[in-house]
Formats: C-alpha cells, sequence, structure tokens
C-alpha cells in the first residue's frame, strides 16, 4: 500500500473562516493510506512547498493529496513541488475544497464534513493511482491568426518579429476589420486610418507573415504544437500576380450594391476593393452581384482590365498548412437594431447606429466627412444619441453586460457632431457613465461642460418617425420626468456581441463559448489570453467587448504567449492518454469511430484460442495523438480501453470512499 501524505490548506480566512481545518486534518490521518497529516497557511508559498517537500523525503510518501483551491489554479505547483522531491509528479492530486465547500457553503459543519468527504476521495484515487512518464511532442515552429484586424495585426506583427512564420487569415478581402470603418479614435481624437494603415502596410510586406486575404478555416485537427488546418482560399477572379490595382474594372461595372464597408450608407460595384487603404489592394468579385455570373451577358470588366487580371474561371482553392499555435481573433458584430420596433431602426434613414455615423464622418464616406441626414442629405440642426440600445435592459436580458466603449465614442460622435455644427442641439441619453482609462473621464467632461450636450440619464422608450422630423420620447430618471425631443437624427449605439458564427468556429477548433457567445478564456485572471486547449490563444474583442488599447495589448499577450510556446523544440506531452488492454478488445473498433483526434488505429495480433494459433485484429492508441479525452472508454462494451489518471480501478475507489 502507498504511504500518502495530505496536506490542508487554510488559504488565509478563504478556507480557514468554513471549514474546520483541525477537524479535516485529524479525519484525513485516520484515512487508509495515509500516513502523515498536516496544514499551513498558504501551501503553494515557498515556505509550504519546502514543508511538503521535507514531510515527503522524512515520510516516504508515495502519494500526496493537497487539500486546497482550484487544480486549475495550482495543481501544476504541487506537482512540481512532488517532482522536485523525488516523487512522480503525477502521483500527487489536489482536492478542491476552496470552490467546492468554502466559498458555497455557509454552514461550518456541513463545509467541513464535505471538504473531509472530498479528502478521503482523493486519497482513494491516489492509492490507485500508478507512476506515469509524459512523452514529449515536437512544435511545428510557425503560428496561424485568424482574424486580419488590428488585434490579428498585432499579435502576427509581435509573433513575426520573434523570428517565427506566420500565417494571417482574414475572410474578407482585406485586413483591416472593424478599425478601418473608423474615422478617429478616443480619447485623442487621432485618425484611425493614420494609425492603422502603416500596420496593415507592415503585415503584407513582413518577409515572415503571409497574407491569406478573402480566405476561411476549414477544418482544424491535431494538437497543441502540431494542429494541422485546411484553409478555403475563395476565388477572388482575379489573378493577383497581374493585377495592378488601377481600379477601372470597378469604375466600368455597371451593377451597383449596398457597400458592406459604408454600412449600407454607399454602393459599390459588383467588382470592387473595399475601401481605398485596402490591403492588399487587389479588387474581389462579388459573383451573386455579378451578371455574367447570373445569366447575363456584361464583361465590361474583363475588356477594361488592361492587364488581362481577371479569371471567370478561378476557383476556390484548399490549402493544407501546420501549425504549432493559433491565435483567434475574429472581432465582434453589432447587434442588429432591426428587432427593436420601439427604436424604429429601418423604419426611417435618419435613424441610424454608430457605426454607420463613423462612415459618414470618415473623409473616405459616403458624405466625405459631413455629417448629412441620409433622408435629404441636408445638415441636421439637432441629434439624439441613445446608448444601451439592445443591451442592460431587462427587457432584453440576453444581452444584460456593458458594452464597455459605447459611453466613450459616442461623447467622440457628439464632439464631433459639435465641431461641424456648433449651434445644433446634442442630446445624449445614457444608461450609467463608463469611463474607465487613461483620458477618458476628461473627454467626458470636455464634451458635456465646453460642447454643452445635453447627457440625459434614462431609457429612450419609443422613436415615432413624422415627416422630416423624429419624435424621441424617454424618461429623465434623475428628475422623474417623461421627455419628448423632436430631432432631425437618431444614433443608436447597438450592443457589441459576438459573431454570428463564433459557436460554429469554437466547435471547429474544440474551444468553448460563454453564455453570450464571446470565446471564453482558461482563466480571467491568471490565464486570460489562453483557451482550454492548450495552443490556441484569445486576442481582442472575440473574447469580449475592449477598445483599442486593450485589444493591442492583449494582442502583445497572446503573441508573447505564442512565442514562449514556439521557442520550445519539445513540448512535454500529456501523460493521461488511453490505453488497451488487448485480452478484452473485441476489434468492433467504435472507440475509433468516436475518438475526435484520430488517435486511435487498427491492430493486428496473434494469439490463442482454444489451443490455435489465430489472427486478430485490436485496438491501438498513438499515445502522441490522443488528448485523454475519455471518449474511447465510454465507447468500449467489452471494457478494454482505460484512461491513465481516470482508470476505472481509481474512479470506483473514489465512490466507494464517498459512500463511506
Amino acid at each position: 500500500m502507498k504511504r500518502i501524505g495530505v496536506f490542508i490548506c487554510r488559504c488565509g480566512t478563504n478556507i480557514a473562516a468554513s471549514v474546520d481545518i483541525d477537524v479535516v486534518v485529524k479525519a484525513a490521518g485516520e484515512m487508509p493510506g495515509v500516513v502523515y497529516a498536516g496544514d499551513y497557511g498558504y501551501l503553494c508559498s515557498e515556505t509550504g512547498q519546502a514543508m511538503i517537500r521535507e514531510a515527503i523525503a522524512l515520510q516516504q510518501l508515495h502519494g500526496l493529496v493537497v487539500a486546497a483551491c482550484s487544480p486549475h489554479l495550482h495543481e501544476t505547483t504541487f506537482r512540481r513541488t512532488a517532482a522536485s522531491a523525488g516523487m512522480n509528479p503525477y502521483l500527487a492530486e489536489m482536492a478542491n475544497i476552496r470552490e467546492h465547500c468554502s466559498w458555497v457553503h455557509r454552514d461550518k459543519q456541513e463545509a467541513t464534513a464535505k471538504a473531509a468527504a472530498l479528502v478521503r476521495t482523493t486519497a482513494a484515487r491516489v492509492a490507485h493511482s500508478r507512476e506515469l512518464e509524459a512523452g514529449e511532442i515536437s512544435v511545428e515552429p510557425c503560428a496561424l491568426v485568424i482574424g486580419g484586424g488590428i488585434a490579428g495585426i498585432q499579435a502576427a506583427l509581435d509573433i513575426a518579429e520573434a523570428g517565427y512564420q506566420v500565417d494571417l487569415v482574414e475572410r474578407m478581402p482585406s485586413i483591416g476589420g472593424r478599425m478601418a470603418q473608423l474615422d478617429k479614435t478616443f480619447p485623442t481624437l487621432d485618425c484611425s486610418s493614420c494609425i492603422l494603415t502603416p500596420r496593415m502596410v507592415e503585415a503584407a510586406s513582413h518577409p515572415a507573415i503571409n497574407l491569406f486575404t478573402f480566405c476561411e478555416v476549414e477544418k482544424v485537427e491535431g494538437f497543441v504544437g502540431n494542429f494541422s488546418v485546411v484553409l478555403r482560399k475563395k476565388a477572388r477572379s482575379v489573378d493577383p500576380g497581374k493585377c495592378t490595382a488601377c481600379g477601372l474594372c470597378g469604375e466600368i461595372c455597371p451593377v451597383k450594391v449596398k457597400s458592406e464597408f459604408e454600412e449600407g450608407l454607399g454602393l459599390r460595384s459588383a467588382i470592387y476593393t473595399p475601401f481605398p487603404q485596402a490591403v492588399p489592394a487587389i479588387p474581389v468579385l462579388d459573383r451573386a452581384s455579378c451578371l455574367c455570373f447570373n445569366g447575363s451577358a456584361c464583361g465590361l470588366c474583363l475588356k477594361a482590365c488592361p492587364a488581362g487580371a481577371l479569371d471567370f474561371e478561378q476557383q476556390d482553392e484548399l490549402l493544407e498548412q501546420k501549425y504549432g499555435a493559433i491565435v483567434m481573433a475574429t472581432g465582434f458584430n453589432l447587434l442588429n437594431m432591426e428587432g427593436f420596433g420601439e427604436l424604429a431602426y429601418g423604419r426611417h434613414l435618419d435613424i441610424i447606429t454608430s457605426l454607420q455615423l463613423e462612415r459618414l464622418l470618415s473623409p473616405s464616406g459616403p458624405t466625405g466627412g459631413r455629417i448629412l441626414k441620409p433622408s435629404s442629405k441636408q445638415p441636421p440642426q439637432s441629434i439624439v444619441f441613445v446608448q444601451c440600445a439592445g443591451s442592460r435592459d431587462k427587457s432584453h436580458s440576453a444581452r444584460p453586460y456593458c458594452s464597455k466603449i459605447c459611453c466613450m465614442y459616442s461623447a467622440k460622435h457628439a464632439l464631433l457632431f459639435k465641431e461641424q455644427y456648433p449651434e445644433a442641439w446634442v442630446y445624449l441619453f445614457y444608461t450609467d457613465i463608463c469611463t474607465p482609462g487613461k483620458g477618458l473621464e476628461e473627454l467626458y467632461l470636455r464634451v458635456e461642460e465646453k460642447y454643452g450636450v445635453l447627457y440625459l440619464r434614462g431609457r429612450v422608450s419609443r422613436v415615432t418617425p413624422g415627416g422630416d422630423m423624429l419624435l424621441v420620447e424617454g424618461i429623465d430618471t434623475l428628475s422623474g420626468h417623461p421627455v419628448k425631443i423632436e430631432t432631425d437624427m437618431v444614433v443608436l449605439a447597438p450592443a457589441i456581441t459576438a459573431r454570428s458564427d463564433a459557436a460554429e468556429v469554437a466547435r471547429l477548433l474544440g474551444i468553448s463559448t460563454d453564455n453570450h457567445g464571446f470565446f471564453t478564456e482558461a482563466h480571467p485572471k491568471l490565464r486570460p489570453v489562453e483557451t482550454r486547449l492548450a495552443g490556441i490563444f484569445l486576442a481582442g474583442a472575440c473574447q469580449g467587448p475592449g477598445n483599442i488599447p486593450e485589444t493591442v495589448i492583449q494582442a502583445g499577450a497572446a503573441a508573447a504567449k505564442v512565442i514562449g510556446l514556439l521557442s520550445y523544440d519539445l513540448l512535454v506531452g500529456n501523460p493521461y492518454v488511453s490505453f488497451v488492454n488487448e485480452s478484452l478488445c473485441s476489434g468492433c473498433l467504435d472507440c475509433k469511430e468516436v475518438c475526435p483526434y484520430g488517435a486511435i488505429m487498427e491492430k493486428t495480433i496473434e494469439g490463442k484460442i482454444h489451443g490455435k494459433n489465430v489472427k486478430r485484429r485490436v485496438a491501438e492508441v498513438n499515445g502522441i495523438l490522443c488528448q485523454g479525452c475519455g471518449s474511447c472508454t465510454v465507447a468500449c462494451r467489452p471494457g478494454a480501453l482505460n484512461l491513465n489518471g481516470f482508470s476505472a480501478e481509481q474512479l470506483l475507489a473514489e465512490v466507494d470512499a464517498i459512500c463511506l
């Protein structure tokens, strides 16, 4: 029988305030196989770890149980402690008595009993554990960055500057993302394009960055250090090697449709370059709008192209690439306001979103930078900004969160509007003012005090179109009085939401999303840019709402993690892999069908049945590919498959122990 040591952490008062540590230590000392039980204020401290190492040596321990906080926080810490004392690190286990006991129980006696039960089950598990050895995994020294907005560009540049190859994949025809649509950035009001465009050009020209625009991720397989990814490079119908970006094809094209980049306020041709600073500056053919692809004769662009760059026979191309790490930087969407009838969006041209206003403010936008009413192209005499449109409202509880940046960009919009029309009236309905960051409070005060923008705390209950004017009704919650404002324009600040395909992308990569559809980080404080799946990292608003500085910081953090990972020639593998008891295996290979990593193969062995030599097939697990998910052990009817660290013997021992 193993000699097991149990160590209980008080965690200051985090655990000790709700759990009677002395009672748990006494109970642990009486458990089968336990030869030492003790406690300490902070076991994760250097002194606490030294205490564990000393006990391992003096008591000649063969197994270790640490009852403390979540193993997500400190399992690696205590396994390293065990290894430094000469113990196999996989004979060390943690019992979570903080999150599972002290933080969820008010009754101290109940919490103490549960803590003792968790320690008992963990000790039973350790008693049936066996020494494991982690294999080694080679690392492909190349990274994939998915998403070509400012987050993806920054992450790609940082990784490339460290000397590693990067493939930057963007589903749109140009990199730049949402930031490319903005006019100025708060709080300094410097030009968005002036900041972004040089970074776009730098990414496109960097020798270590391969740019894949108009391209999507089709398939992801593999694991940390060895991801195999299939990219679908969609047909642009333009040969980039021949195109000179002269723009003649777009000018002569007779088809005009609403421009996605201009948020529907401007038009584009069927063959187009998304915006003037696009990178690459190569047009793309929208086959859904092109007359030639819809049964009509045209071909004007083919005739107009002096370089003969157009290729209507071009097909999508599938590329299979290998990567050591992946950065997700897929950005965000804005909530579609057409579903909110009380705000009348879509029923009047002069009710627009904040992003549409950005395009009106842009010198390259549909109005050349002048804020004009979309209905009449005339200057507005008044404007109403509506914050928290579709969020932070009990009637729209699906989005109870704050989108974080709306207060500041609306303040920026109000300031820029007043600079164009100093005599105009500006009203801003808000729920609360959020100004967390350097220079943000100062911008808000400047807008309110110097520019005379009237801030109204309250919700807009209804916007009613009436000819050339709009009637905005709401409540001023500070005075308790109803408010009615006749205005020329209404600007809605929609909730920032996860991309509509975020759940599909998460399934593709094997990562998770939160209740609102944003990608979930491994730990919000200790591992904010990592996912639960090793080797996949997060950057920018795909994880949640954030401003540009925060996005750039997060992209740099994700890049630093990738650089650290790619710096290894070999990684320590996962010892928690499945193994086959060939004497029980029937060769049905149901396990192979359910394995998401392709880690199970068929093998032929020789043996004797009723004294005769026969050949039969059995399953075999590739320990490098196996990620220890356990799906095969569930699918195996004869019980031939087991999982290291989670064997049937261990799990049944835990069940027996919890029932005592």
